[in-house]
């Protein structure tokens, strides 16, 4: 889809369907799907996208809704959504101030959804709403994230290969290997996940292509099936060779926070303790050349990594107490457990 950089979440305008009453004062039962749309410079591909998706839904024999994110559109975006939204009041909307980018817009839709199970998926017509059941199918087989593979993706010429599938599979090669959940496609957007899982996790950033990883770290079961894929319509992608960076800083960050975020003196500690214990050996190396041999020590630049290594490693150290200060802080105000519990019987 076509998004810009965005940092934090506003929004200016919502419209939703209140699931939990009536108009003559009934309680309802809120929806079983939430379909998450963000959209973005949308406007010629919503009508379309609508026309398949609302029947697919209808076909699962589920109750559903749809929250359409408007992530401060420059187009009729909105104003296509508005036109949805009066035929069909499973239609939820949101509209953002200005353009926060896709982590904001998912998370947006993540706190308003109300079904047993979250899909998310693009706007721009590439995924296909007949893939639902596929997804939902993998669901009820116990799965907690579903991830589409888009298998038929790089068929679309030299230019597309370079341009864009050298990037994307550079990018699953590195997130795959640095956090451990292997899947071909993590850019798809079009992906199912249990109410209660995706509503643990908080993003920012832009952290949306890493939900399946990091809602690894709550131990949950990660599938992926091969869905269908469309060439854009309308509009054009953003997306390119400056992923592969984008990717790699938010990989870090993602890494940190599966292994060591509970936990900072470790990975701060022991990086501390291998400066310190260097520098101390090239200073006790030092100090025998010195005492033994009459060296004179003024103009060896060893002399200096020494102290440098020392100091780097108290630094390291001071660092990881810190962290862990921090990290404890932020668990017991909160009163935030270190754990998840996915069933509990008595």
């Amino acid at each position: 889809m076509n998004y810009q950089t965005g940092s934090a979440l506003e929004t200016s305008l919502t419209f939703s369907q209140n699931f939990g009453q009536e108009e003559n004062g009934a309680v309802s039962q809120p929806p079983q799907l939430s379909i998450v749309l963000p959209i973005y410079n949308e406007a010629e591909s919503l009508p379309h996208l609508l026309e398949e998706l609302v029947p697919a839904l209808e076909a699962t024999g589920r109750t559903f809704e749809i929250i359409c994110i408007d992530d401060g559109s420059q187009d009729n975006s909105f104003a296509e959504l508005q036109k949805l939204r009066a035929q069909d009041e499973r239609v939820r909307l949101v509209r953002f101030r200005r353009n926060f980018g896709q982590t904001a817009a998912f998370a947006a839709g993540f706190d308003r959804a109300q079904g047993e199970v979250v899909i998310t998926m693009d706007a721009d017509l590439q995924n296909d709403p007949a893939d639902i059941p596929l997804l939902l199918a993998k669901i009820e087989e116990g799965y907690d994230v579903v991830s589409g593979w888009r298998v038929e993706r790089w068929q679309e010429g030299l230019a597309s290969f370079i341009t864009r599938k050298i990037p994307s599979t550079t990018a699953n090669w590195l997130i795959s290997t640095g956090t451990g959940v292997r899947l071909h496609d993590y850019g798809c957007a079009l992906k199912a996940y249990r109410s209660d899982v995706i509503k643990s996790i908080n993003l920012y950033g832009d952290l949306h292509r890493f939900i399946p990883a990091i809602a690894s770290y709550y131990g949950v079961t990660v599938a992926e099936v091969p869905v269908n894929y469309r060439s854009r319509k309308f509009g054009r992608s953003k997306y390119g060779i400056s992923r592969i960076i984008r990717v790699i800083l938010d990989l870090l960050t993602v890494r940190f926070l599966l292994s060591y975020s509970t936990r900072p003196i470790q990975i701060f500690g022991l990086m501390g303790l291998g400066s310190l214990a260097l520098g101390v050996v090239i200073g006790a190396y030092l100090t025998l050349m010195k005492l033994i041999y009459r060296e004179d020590l003024v103009d060896r630049p060893l002399l200096l990594l020494a102290i440098l290594l020392v100091m780097v490693g108290v630094q390291f150290i001071t660092m990881g107490l810190l962290g862990e200060m921090i990290s404890r802080t932020y668990h017991e105000s909160q009163n935030k457990p270190i754990y998840t519990v996915r069933e509990e019987v008595g």
